[in-house]
């Protein structure tokens, strides 16, 4: 027969004052026996079912309820807690909300992310995450203003514990899930996470922290959590705020119809990235920017959200897009095999005579060339498969200059090629097509049209009216411009030097609805040259001086804070592993051709680091098929490193 002993254990829910309760348990007693005895003994009756123990000393939940206390370690000293595993917890949304809602303090951040975004209708939870704020300069007589913080505990925990979580399309009602259509309260809630901010003030911008270096930058990336462990673990507590941001910016599969939520805080992520300077770029494309934010919210007022249309009505649509798909097949099947177009094109290391002229064709994934028409019947001098390869535009519309850079990955390094198109309308075939086919589809791909339509609008915003002021307000008091642009500009000019310019660019966007400027604005930070990089400081192996390591959704750059520069890149694809020497926390990689790089992070801890570049990684894997329910397993074999299993 086994010694009695006796277990303390504290139960929140009799309050802070009272002492532990103690049980006079066995080695073989299971953990659930101990909960059986603890609930007999409070007599308080409730639902217990989402209490559990959490062991202090070892910082750990006691999940396995069929586990003895003799196989977890447990003796007389244990200090354990009887609590629940869901409790409130204030999150910070990227549109500057507060909310407050049970979040599970028990699984891994990666799952209580999942069941947060699913209870906000946010699809594709693998792309955020959860970090600890940054702190605002407090003034004096700011103290007493508290803020507004919108209230969901009440919503059932059940609306948010879908275990395989799929990314489908949600139920809606009313354009909104069943726990938002309750009441007007919660209606209210749901509107506020969906429709987007009004211009912030230019003293509220002002008042926000901006990094004023890279270094700086990299300041934010070490506070992310660890997605493979849970919030108790990491020190958080009943109560405490988090902000829930996008970290992986590759972003699968946006649907306005469905993605209203997901859309609007995006939209905010990035507002906020421009307008405090957490992404560098130009003065003309900062009064893009503005001109956007400002159709935006004059917009948002006239209509009132991005919501979706009855079911009936998405039934209808489907039908038809896959009606229009069809069409479309054959519209390009016949025009691209037959017509195909006569381009220019120049790889960078060749001559800097200028361009040859050659014809190209287009096929899958992968464009051909030959020296004529006539010899395109034959065999191409090249074939480059674009598939991986990075596209960007070098346009000017004043010039009538359509150039695409293609650099498409080799052995040595990339290669760098321009095509050079006559007009806008090839242009935007082209650069379509080049696109999709970078992501491996190809131009029968139902993608394809509304590319070539972004395309085309993306080249009318360039081309500056400013002749035809027709449809701008003649002179709009309503707005000042400082709430529109970074405060370098309001250094620089004074809010009525800005309104025309930012007119000006208003001028191309007017047209636009809500969500197609939304997206617009999405498009426009994307195609920035720094968009997605996070950056973190860190010593390389055999280096004497800090550097920043910047992670992008495709590739890892080195900056050498020196020269302020790039001065290497590695590509993902061409990484064989990846993997942390926990004891020295030194991260080492090898890539193809046996390059090896290893290197200790300042800023952040190495895990932060290991779960970025996993984090990519598993975002390339996802594809349409699958795309139903999330391989957690295998985010968490990509980013967990050893500690995690």
């Amino acid at each position: 027969h086994m010694a009695a002993w006796d277990l303390s254990v504290t139960v929140e829910d009799l309050g802070p004052d009272t002492p532990p309760v103690s049980l006079s348990v066995t080695s073989d007693l299971h953990v659930g026996g101990v909960i059986l005895k603890l609930v007999e003994k409070t007599q308080i009756k409730r639902d217990w079912s989402d209490h559990a123990l959490w062991w202090e000393q070892k910082q750990c939940w006691l999940l396995r309820t069929a586990w003895s206390l003799e196989k977890y370690g447990i003796h007389a000293d244990a200090r354990l807690h009887f609590m629940p595993q869901h409790k409130p917890l204030k999150l910070g949304l990227p549109n500057g909300i507060t909310l407050r809602l049970h979040a599970c303090y028990s699984s891994p951040v990666f799952q209580t992310v999942m069941h947060i975004c699913r209870m906000l209708n946010i699809r594709h939870p693998e792309e955020l995450s959860l970090l600890r704020p940054i702190e605002e300069k407090k003034k004096k007589k700011d103290k007493d203003s508290t803020e507004e913080i919108y209230d969901l505990t009440e919503v059932p925990l059940s609306s948010g514990t879908i275990h395989s979580f799929s990314t489908s399309r949600p139920c809606l009602y009313n354009g909104m899930p069943a726990h938002f259509a309750d009441s007007p309260q919660m209606e209210a809630v749901y509107k506020m996470l969906s429709v987007t901010q009004p211009p912030p003030a230019p003293e509220v911008i002002a008042k926000q922290y901006r990094p004023a270096s890279v270094v700086d930058k990299a300041h934010i990336n070490g506070r992310w959590l660890d997605s493979s462990r849970c919030l108790m673990q990491q020190g958080i507590q009943e109560n405490d705020r988090l902000w829930l941001r996008f970290k992986y910016f590759t972003f699968y599969d946006i649907e306005p119809k469905y993605d209203v939520v997901r859309l609007t805080q995006l939209y905010e992520q990035a507002r906020w990235a421009i307008l405090l300077e957490d992404i560098d770029c130009t003065e003309e494309e900062m009064m893009l920017f503005g001109a956007l934010q400002y159709h935006i919210s004059k917009v948002s007022q006239s209509e009132p959200q991005m919501l979706s249309s009855s079911a009936a009505m998405d039934d209808l649509e489907s039908a038809l897009q896959s009606l229009e798909t069809v069409l479309a097949f054959f519209l390009f099947s016949t025009m691209l095999k037959v017509e195909t177009l006569f381009i220019c094109f120049r790889p960078k290391r060749l001559t800097l005579k200028g361009y040859k002229q050659y014809w190209f064709k287009f096929q899958d994934t992968s464009i051909s060339y030959f020296k004529s028409k006539e010899e395109s019947i034959g065999e191409p001098i090249q074939q480059i498969n674009l598939k991986g390869c990075e596209v960007a535009p070098d346009v000017n519309m004043a010039a009538q200059k359509f150039l695409i850079r293609l650099l498409i990955p080799a052995p040595e390094g990339m290669n760098e090629v321009y095509l050079r198109c006559e007009n806008e309308q090839q242009y935007a075939q082209w650069m379509a097509g080049c696109r999709l086919a970078s992501k491996g589809k190809s131009l029968a791909d139902n993608s394809y049209q509304s590319e070539i339509q972004s395309i085309h609008s993306f080249l009318a915003m360039q081309k500056t009216n400013s002749s035809s002021h027709g449809n701008a307000p003649a002179n709009d008091e309503s707005i000042n411009t400082h709430s529109l642009v970074s405060p370098r500009y309001h250094k620089k000019y004074k809010a009525k030097q800005l309104t025309p310019r930012i007119l000006d660019a208003y001028q191309n966007v007017a047209q636009l609805s809500l969500t197609d400027a939304v997206m617009r604005f999405i498009q426009v930070w994307q195609a920035l040259p720094d968009f997605g990089l996070s950056y973190i400081v860190v010593r390389f192996k055999g280096s004497r001086k800090d550097e920043v390591l910047g992670i992008a959704p495709n590739r890892l750059i080195r900056i050498d804070l020196g020269v302020g520069d790039v001065v290497k890149t590695w590509r993902y694809n061409n990484m064989k592993q990846w993997n942390v020497n926990w004891d020295i926390r030194q991260m080492a990689i090898e890539f193809e051709g046996n390059v090896n790089i290893a290197f200790s992070c300042v800023t952040a801890d190495c895990k932060i680091v290991h779960e970025f570049i996993g984090g990519y990684i598993f975002m390339s894997t996802r594809s349409r098929e699958k795309s139903d329910v999330l391989n957690e397993e295998l985010f968490h074999k990509l980013t967990g490193g050893h500690e995690a299993l």
